[in-house]
């Protein structure tokens, strides 16, 4: 009986070990919930107008902002005083307009307490110290949700002396953790009909058809019907609590490993470029070269002429110097992986400002297998 041996070099014996275990790890497979959400359990958008209190002389001016006066004159009234005919309210350096703005989770019930927050609109130098007063928060429908009231945190400071100003973070915005009470709760249509709807994050035909898979595969044959790209219809239970259980369950199934749409998504004010595992580049030759342009200005003295009652003028002489840099043609090789696809822009030596111009031409080409998305 002869025995074999195999000599295999450290680091590729190395290479082989971590090769069979990323092929022994499963991959991480999506859930329902992280691609498509029930239509219809949604929060819902508060604001509201109201009155900050107790500020240490940053409030509104109310020579300048009379809204504010204004608004004080309607609360005092509503709590009973009445000021002389024909008197207005005085400066009040230590009231500030704001806008209260907060979003009332799906499901919310009266009684439930939500965050909100409080953005100066008037002339105020810092809301820090001040307090709210009690200030209705309304929907789209005009309609009163919630009631806030309470303390503002205000997360910086600042300090001024003999025209001098120092300023960290924001002072003319805040918020107030669990500062409005829910007094009205908002209708969802979750237990109305025979299904619910899933919409997915994203609009792909391909993920609206495996999600219909995966609740096939659970619930039934034509439980769920994939109805386009972004929406998938389910039948349901008709009890609430099993309708409950039902899409607890639906939440959690696991979709099949699916690779995304190649996309390469570039931000033109910033220059940022961020490309997705998908991308892949085919062989194309690239030629960029740099334009710079300077311009200089000397300042130049104007004398007149003798008897010739003029006067000095300072002139300014500008100079512009044009440089072109040769632009040397690049081959690219094909990339099929993202990896490659870095490395093969890196060889380039491109700026990002550059890439932007570089990666829309490629794709023009037709050597970009991916979609361009500015945002």
């Amino acid at each position: 009986m002869k025995t074999l041996h195999l000599l295999v070099h450290p680091l590729r014996a190395a290479a082989l070990v971590m090769a069979l275990l990323a092929c022994a790890l499963p991959a991480q497979a999506l859930r329902i919930k992280e691609v498509a959400a029930v239509q219809g359990v949604r929060s819902n958008q508060l604001s509201g107008y109201g009155l900050v209190v107790g500020l240490d002389g940053t409030g509104d001016q109310s020579t300048q902002m009379p809204i504010t006066a204004q608004a004080m004159s309607n609360y005092l009234q509503q709590m009973g005083i009445s000021l002389p005919p024909g008197t207005s309210v005085p400066q009040l350096k230590n009231v500030a307009t704001v806008v209260v703005t907060a979003e009332l989770p799906a499901f919310a019930q009266p009684g439930q307490h939500i965050d909100v927050s409080v953005s100066s609109i008037g002339n105020a130098k810092s809301l820090k110290g001040g307090t709210l007063i009690a200030t209705p928060l309304r929907g789209a429908d005009g309609e009163i949700y919630a009631l806030a009231q309470g303390n503002l945190a205000v997360g910086g400071a600042g300090a001024s002396a003999g025209g001098s100003k120092v300023q960290i973070n924001h002072l003319s915005a805040g918020r107030i953790p669990e500062g409005a009470q829910v007094e009205r709760s908002v209708p969802t249509p979750l237990h109305g009909g025979e299904t619910i709807t899933l919409g997915l994050n994203a609009s792909d035909f391909q993920t609206a058809r495996k999600v219909a898979l995966a609740i096939n595969a659970r619930a039934g044959k034509d439980a769920a019907t994939a109805l386009d790209g972004r929406t998938v219809q389910v039948r349901a239970p008709i009890d609430p609590g099993a309708r409950v259980n039902f899409i607890a369950e639906l939440e959690e199934l696991q979709l099949p490993e699916s690779t995304p749409a190649a996309k390469v998504v570039i931000n033109a004010r910033t220059g940022s470029i961020v490309l997705n595992q998908a991308v892949t580049l085919g062989p194309c030759a690239i030629a960029h070269g740099n334009l710079s342009i300077v311009i200089s200005s000397t300042p130049v003295i104007s004398q007149p002429n003798p008897l010739s009652r003029g006067q000095t003028v300072v002139a300014q002489k500008s100079d512009i110097a044009i440089q072109a840099d040769a632009g040397k043609v690049m081959q690219v090789p094909a990339s099929p992986q993202l990896a490659d696809v870095v490395r093969a822009l890196n060889t380039l030596g491109a700026t990002p400002q550059d890439l932007l111009a570089i990666l829309q031409a490629i794709k023009a080409a037709g050597a970009l297998n991916a979609e361009l998305e500015v945002i």
